[in-house]
């Protein structure tokens, strides 16, 4: 069976800047404030199939 790679949005609890992370990745350092972030234990506030998909739903989330 053939596992697609989601991509998530997820939100620094340090700085709450919001990030693109790997749904199968364990960590993610945040770009902003060198926060090292426990991805499974973070706010997702969305997932989408690709990266692209992933910044259009970062910059709209920006513009508000």
């Amino acid at each position: 069976m053939l596992t697609l790679m989601m991509y998530l949005v997820i939100v620094c609890p340090k700085c709450g800047k919001l990030l693109l992370a790997y749904s199968n990745q364990k960590t993610r350092t945040c770009p902003y404030c060198r926060k090292r972030i426990v991805v499974s234990e973070s706010v997702k506030v969305a997932k989408a199939e690709s990266a692209r998909d992933a910044s259009i739903i970062i910059q709209k989330l920006k513009a508000k």
